[in-house]
């Protein structure tokens, strides 16, 4: 779970999970994509979203 740190900047400190969680979405997303520039448009409209431990 990703914790939220407050102070000048919020930082989001995330787990390994969280983090192989993008990867396996960025791959999952980026595997139709044929180009650098395509795959700024695929990645540019994907929401990617991790879930906040409070």
């Amino acid at each position: 779970m990703a914790r939220i740190i407050e102070g000048e900047r919020r930082i989001i400190k995330m787990s390994v999970d969280d983090i192989l969680n993008i990867v396996r979405e960025y791959q999952t997303i980026c595997q139709k994509s044929c180009c650098y520039e395509h795959t700024r448009e695929l990645l540019a409209k994907a929401d990617f979203y991790i879930p906040e431990d409070i």
